[in-house]
């Protein structure tokens, strides 16, 4: 058997519900043949047990399960994808139940997708209670079912993920991140098309307070106009907030608060009735569509008054925090070091494995990129090969010792020639670069080069991709000047990859 199509990606708190989701998968009419990789996104605490070894006995083959930190789902969903080596990213979230034929049906809406479809949507149903209407929170998950680039349910060519960095991490919670990655990758590499498969969104369980605590996302909404312009709810079929009502409200009621402590009470009371006005307004309209039990009339009271003020209070963080926000551009898929000087510390010609000493920190930097699914490799010249001083066999057990030290590598690239040899390969060629990237399948503009002298920078620009100097002693001044990235360590150096600062 090839390639399996897809990979799934599931990011999860750890909600019983992704136990019923990976059984439905396993049941499935055509059991999921590709790799499942659960994203344990929970905080690290202690008491929390091993993700993996509670869902020991699934039935999932090929089931993964990483860990990300707590980090929120786009950061877990960028971990996950990173993973993958299949052609498409399928993500499901952790509280939906595939259909029976899922997967049979996915597997066709890939196969059919044209080369101008960059991504496929499943189709999501939300049960509502019958014999009552839905209360505002049940009417709130049951908007899923029509909302735009979802990732309840939502596949992406694992090639345009890589061209766009993925989900941008600034968004820390499930609300924004899939309109943002959305727009971004119908803007360059295709359309989004509505595929056949279905899945069944339960509402989960919410106590009174869920409407105001969801107020963050005005912040969120201030990133999106940020990085998409004013008219990106229309691009991305969100629907029009009451932003400017609850600023408005949370405004009279703020002013007629202050006016009363300050004695002046004509103008409290003016401001205090533009604040009722405002809040009972908001009321009615969440009441009006669902029942009205006591339960639900007091919850809508409460949190009615409470909404406008959450809501401005988000999109004043927002508006400071975002302030300065620039297009993501998360993690490269590839970080290529150079071997000696930058991994470890040079001793020339070495043909001796004892010989070989990391850098300080390397190893670290190294398991960094690693955790984060970036893979990473090496490019060197080894001139000592035609100059009679090393052996082909010398130069591979030097790198053995190497990846013994600094744990496994995913591409090595030598050069085994002279300066004068005039070949491709040897930096300042682009040569090895190239070859690194196309053996893991990796457009070099997603990938970087850390080097330490001047001929690394050279072979990464010439080859498209981009170029971090860390200097060392046997590093030139003009070097330096002439780099536009230099850091004063590799661990500096991997910090600012990791940052997106690349």
């Amino acid at each position: 058997m090839g390639t399996p199509l897809t990979t799934v990606v599931v990011p999860s708190v750890g909600r019983p519900s992704l136990r019923v989701l990976l059984e439905a998968l396993a049941g499935g009419t055509v059991p999921v043949e590709g790799p499942v990789v659960v994203v344990d996104d929970r905080p690290v605490r202690a008491g929390l047990g091993d993700l993996g070894t509670e869902l020991a006995g699934v039935g999932v083959p090929g089931l993964t399960v990483v860990r990300s930190g707590g980090r929120g789902p786009a950061a877990a969903r960028n971990l996950g994808w990173r993973r993958a080596r299949t052609p498409w990213v399928s993500f499901l979230d952790d509280d939906v139940v595939p259909d029976v034929d899922w997967y049979a049906v996915l597997r066709d809406d890939l196969r059919t997708a044209g080369a101008d479809v960059a991504g496929s949507q499943g189709r999501v149903r939300v049960p509502l209670p019958e014999g009552r209407r839905p209360t505002d929170w049940e009417r709130s998950t049951a908007g899923l079912q029509d909302a735009r680039w979802i990732t309840a349910d939502l596949s992406y060519r694992r090639s345009a993920l890589a061209a766009v960095g993925g989900f941008d991490e600034r968004f820390p919670r499930a609300f924004r991140e899939d309109s943002d990655l959305g727009l971004r990758v119908t803007a360059t590499h295709g359309r989004i098309t509505r595929g056949e498969r279905w899945v069944t969104h339960p509402v989960r369980p919410a106590d009174d307070w869920v409407s105001v605590r969801r107020q963050a996302g005005n912040g969120d909404d201030v990133l999106m106009r940020r990085l998409h312009g004013p008219d990106w709810r229309d691009r991305a079929g969100a629907p029009r907030g009451r932003r400017r009502r609850h600023l408005l409200t949370a405004t009279a009621g703020a002013v007629g608060g202050v006016a009363l402590a300050a004695g002046r009470r004509r103008t409290g009371i003016l401001a205090l009735t533009g604040w009722l006005a405002g809040t009972a307004e908001l009321l009615v309209a969440r009441v009006a569509p669902g029942p009205r039990d006591p339960d639900e009339l007091r919850r809508m009271a409460l949190t009615s008054a409470a909404i406008p003020f959450a809501a401005t209070w988000h999109v004043a963080v927002g508006v400071w925090r975002h302030r300065r926000a620039q297009p993501w551009r998360g993690v490269p898929e590839l970080v290529l070091f150079d071997r000696d000087g930058t991994l470890v510390h040079d001793v020339p010609y070495n043909g001796d494995p004892d010989l070989v000493t990391p850098v300080a920190g390397a190893r670290e930097a190294l398991d960094q990129l690693r955790h984060l699914g970036v893979r990473v490799g090496v490019v060197t010249n080894q001139s000592g090969v035609a100059r009679g001083r090393l052996t082909l066999s010398d130069v591979a057990a030097v790198n053995a010792r190497v990846e013994e030290l600094l744990g496994p590598l995913d591409v090595w690239q030598l050069c085994p020639h002279g300066p004068d040899d005039g070949c491709a390969c040897r930096k300042p060629a682009p040569g090895m670069v190239k070859a690194a990237c196309a053996a893991l399948d990796v457009d070099p503009s997603r990938c970087v080069v850390v080097g330490d002298i001047g001929s690394d920078v050279r072979a990464a620009t010439a080859a498209g991709a981009a170029a971090v100097l860390v200097p060392t002693a046997a590093t030139r001044r003009e070097e330096v000047e002439a780099a536009d990235h230099v850091c004063p360590s590799l661990t500096a150096a991997v910090a600012d990859i990791v940052g997106g600062r690349w």
